[in-house]
């Protein structure tokens, strides 16, 4: 019966140059019966520079229900504060169609909107990296379903060929 290294020899990766290096790292993995199965989480986070810290912070607050009912009520005193004022003393601070308001607004989104992109590309870039680990977790897997199969293919033939002689 063959050894188990025997098997990882053949493993898909060992001497095919045209594989990519994915392929090779997993057959190494397998070779010496290391796994390959990590924390990805932990990786991405001690590379995190302050500033994706901050962009992820506005990002999560700005998509929040939060964010929207704060967002709603300040416009709503906004509003209603314009026209307590224009009742009362028959002037505003910001005249309909309320200019200072949009102009505020108008900042507002152009500041968040970029920060909030910078979050996007930046989840974009753990689930990428989460999709590559994965991808080498169920080709490990793959490999070593395909060398069982072939040692319980070798176990049957030894079987029946111990049969055969028997009889």
């Amino acid at each position: 019966m063959k050894k188990t290294g025997d098997d990882a020899e053949k493993s898909p990766g060992k001497h095919d140059e045209s594989l990519d290096e994915r392929v090779t790292k997993v057959a190494r993995h397998i070779a010496g019966r290391k796994h390959i199965a990590r924390n990805t989480a932990q990786e991405l986070d001690a590379k995190t520079t302050r500033g994706q810290r901050a962009a992820d912070a506005v990002a999560t607050f700005g998509g929040s229900w939060t964010f929207i009912a704060i967002f709603t009520a300040i416009l709503v005193a906004w509003v209603g504060l314009n026209s307590f004022i224009l009742v009362r003393y028959d002037e505003v601070f910001d005249p309909y169609p309320y200019i200072l308001l949009n102009l505020f607004l108008s900042m507002l989104a152009a500041i968040q909107a970029p920060i909030i992109l910078m979050s996007q590309n930046r989840q974009a870039e753990k689930d990428r990296f989460n999709a590559e680990h994965d991808y080498e977790v169920n080709l490990k897997a793959e490999l070593e379903i395909m060398l069982l199969h072939e040692k319980m293919d070798l176990l049957r033939e030894e079987l029946m060929k111990d049969r055969a002689a028997a009889k």
